[in-house]
């Protein structure tokens, strides 16, 4: 195989990279494209259904990206994770096109939007850790900081722009022409990932875009093979030996990665106060704030208000990351975050003027943003790139995929004992990862790369 060296990245910042650029062009392009999606989604499923079934279908994407996420980290590993996230973005691309021409040549139903949905989901449980495991394969160590600041930005770029997109799509065409649009920004992804360059483990830069298999990779691969010939259990009747080995390997790869993380001194606590974080934020900050605002009497309008000020923070705290590309004492900033975001949860559950709210929504996204974009940062820069497919799924796997059903649970519970306690509980719970960080020393003192 003929490979080039790669420039020197750290004389080169990421936001002036071409090849990390294009990577950020394709990762908004996608997010863009789902937040059109979504939203399409729920407006097809609600005209097409009742709204308890219209909430199913937009919901059900969960359950696979729950089963199926630790063996998307897998995938990530054995195959690179640029190859998956092309291989993610062109199968959700030619899904959501093929539902836009159904749904404009006939009015099928639920059946296909709950097919798509879990279709989404499945894609999501690879997609996730591939898009994880990428940044470490397109810039240096000390750039990933930077990198996760720029993403943080293209979220927040996505959530502005997705929604608007997507009402406009539904008012020209209804749900049909909006579901044509997300596949198009879904699809432009696509040739700007194919343009991307991928460094090799080893910090040299490939010359051919798919030659991203590594001395590592191999070896694992191997392990995996040899272990494979270990019999794990009686073999299903006529199962193919290629098929039982391959399983075999999967699992040992699997297995590989859960104990990676788990003797690492860093990562092991760290996922822990991810998981922990990602459990008490969700339902406040979602089925929780309609709620509340309900409950207030904010209304849609002052719902809206309280979105924006944790969008703000959230996108201030995004850009102070990729301008400066590093903070000190990561660790202890990290759980200090943590900790005071904590507080602030629980200070929205009392709030009950809406400047108040918009206030206290500010600051938590303020102290969540810089919290999260930090914990993404340790991640990339404590793990080995050839594990951060496995690490990333498990450290998505409460957000994308336990987080989300537990949202009826935290609606149930708010009818029952109100805002104010479940808000609480939450802040508890969020609290908790903070405390986690500060307590594991290695984490306290973890800092970002120069």
């Amino acid at each position: 195989m003929t490979t080039v060296t790669a420039p020197p990245v750290a004389d080169r910042p990421a936001h002036r990279d071409p090849n990390v650029l294009r990577w950020l062009g394709a990762y908004a392009s996608s997010m863009v494209g789902d937040n059109v999606f979504y939203l399409a989604l729920s407006w097809a499923a609600v005209r097409a259904g009742s709204p308890a079934e219209a909430g199913i279908v937009v919901s059900v994407s969960a359950l696979p990206r729950a089963v199926l996420m630790l063996g998307g980290g897998v995938v990530a590993d054995r195959f690179g994770p640029r190859r998956v996230v092309i291989g993610s973005d062109t199968v959700r691309c030619a899904a959501v096109l093929a539902v836009a021409a159904l749904l404009f040549l006939a009015r099928p139903g639920l059946w296909p939007l709950a097919a798509l949905a879990l279709l989404f989901g499945a894609v999501d449980a690879v997609f996730v850790p591939a898009v994880g495991a990428l940044p470490a394969r397109i810039t240096a160590r000390d750039q990933l900081t930077r990198v996760q600041g720029m993403r943080g930005l293209a979220n927040r770029f996505a959530s502005v722009v997705g929604a608007p997109l997507g009402g406009i799509g539904i008012a020209a065409g209804g749900a049909a022409a909006a579901f044509g649009l997300a596949g198009a920004l879904i699809a432009i992804s696509v040739p700007l990932l194919v343009s991307v360059r991928i460094r090799g483990l080893s910090g040299t830069a490939t010359a051919h875009p798919d030659a991203v298999a590594t001395e590592v990779e191999d070896a694992e691969a191997a392990a995996g093979e040899a272990v494979a010939t270990v019999p794990l259990g009686p073999p299903p009747p006529k199962a193919p030996e290629t098929a039982r080995r391959t399983g075999a390997a999967a699992w040992h790869d699997l297995r590989a990665g859960l104990a990676y993380i788990r003797r690492h001194r860093v990562l092991g606590p760290l996922v822990l106060a991810i998981a922990l974080g990602d459990l008490g934020f969700v339902g406040p900050l979602n089925i929780g704030l309609t709620l509340l605002a309900d409950r207030r009497g904010w209304g849609a309008s002052g719902m809206g208000w309280v979105l924006a000020g944790f969008g703000v923070g959230a996108g201030a705290v995004s850009m102070l990351l990729a301008v400066r590309g590093r903070l000190p004492r990561a660790g202890l900033v990290t759980g200090s975050a943590c900790v005071a975001g904590a507080v602030a949860v629980g200070a929205l559950g009392q709030a009950s003027a809406l400047p108040a709210a918009v206030g206290i929504a500010l600051l938590i996204g303020l102290l969540a943003g810089l919290s999260g974009a930090l914990c993404g940062a340790l991640l990339q820069t404590q793990g080995d790139p050839a594990y951060l497919g496995r690490v990333t799924s498990v450290a998505s796997l409460v957000s994308l995929g336990i987080a989300p059903l537990s949202m009826p649970f935290a609606a149930a519970a708010i009818g029952a004992w109100g805002t104010g306690p479940v808000y609480a509980v939450s802040a508890a719970v969020c609290g908790l990862g903070g405390v986690v960080v500060l307590a594991f020393p290695a984490l306290r003192r973890a800092e970002l790369p120069r």
